[in-house]
């Protein structure tokens, strides 16, 4: 049985507009809502932060998008400046930053895979100043077996570094994590890598190709939707532009079969 659906993925910035530089919550919910994805995979996600009203962004997108299913994976705790890495046992209440997926159908298994942060600092170009060393943050992805009909999907959300060539080694490192989960599996997210990279480095299919960044005339595409098994897109993808966020969201529309 072929299943089609509709999968985004969408650097939120935490809910934040650049319209006026403000998170107003109903304004991100209609932003979710606008998408209409049945399974949509966020990065820059906030919970219990002060610059985003201390809100559960997750719950949020859920409710806006009416997905019952829904999880957050912390990849940093405290508040910017003070930041340190989220080892998966917060407590509530306690400010947290990182991913998400949201879904309409069952979600029947969860699973977070680490990702290699890189082990030196790293000197960030800045405009008009010399540049500065910094540390990356933790990275993470979130893997969700859903129960769609015809079978187990496996959609994976994720948000690679900036640092040039390392991303590349982590997108091997979550290929490699991939190869056991239940095919077909999707892959979406903010991946700071180019055009078709992605595909070349892993093997996945893109399904869904236009450019996301900037938000207001953009060059590049570094948000991606890639397959891997019997999976494909039945339209063109698109870039939506929110009215939140400096990403556009990415929306692909696609058809899949679980494995035999």
């Amino acid at each position: 049985m072929t299943t089609r659906l509709r999968i985004a993925t969408f650097n939120i910035l935490h809910g934040r507009s650049l319209s006026d530089g403000e998170v107003h919550l109903r304004r991100f919910g209609r932003a979710v809502a606008g998408l209409d994805a049945d399974i949509l995979c966020m990065q820059e996600v906030d919970r219990d932060q002060p610059r985003s009203t201390g809100a559960d962004l997750t719950s949020i997108a859920a409710e806006a998008a009416d997905a019952p299913y829904h999880r957050f994976a912390a990849t940093l705790r405290g508040e910017p400046g003070v930041w340190f890495a989220a080892t998966g046992e917060g407590q509530p209440g306690e400010s947290e930053y990182g991913i998400a997926i949201v879904s309409r159908h069952p979600v029947t298994r969860w699973r977070r895979l680490a990702l290699p942060a890189m082990p030196i600092r790293w000197p960030l170009m800045l405009k008009d100043r010399p540049p500065i060393l910094v540390r990356d943050e933790p990275r993470a992805a979130l893997a969700a077996v859903i129960d769609v009909p015809g079978g187990p999907l496996t959609v994976v959300s994720t948000h690679l570094t900036f640092i040039p060539g390392w991303n590349a080694v982590q997108i091997r490192r979550l290929s490699w994590a991939c190869r056991h989960l239940p095919r077909p599996v999707v892959v979406a997210g903010d991946l700071n890598l180019r055009g078709r990279l992605p595909a070349l480095l892993t093997g996945w299919r893109p399904l869904a190709e236009e450019p996301t960044y900037p938000l207001e005339d953009p060059e590049h595409q570094i948000d991606h939707i890639l397959g891997s098994g019997d999976v494909r897109a039945v339209a063109p993808g698109c870039a939506v532009h929110t009215g939140t966020s400096d990403h556009r969201a990415l929306v692909a529309e696609i058809a899949c079969r679980a494995a035999a």
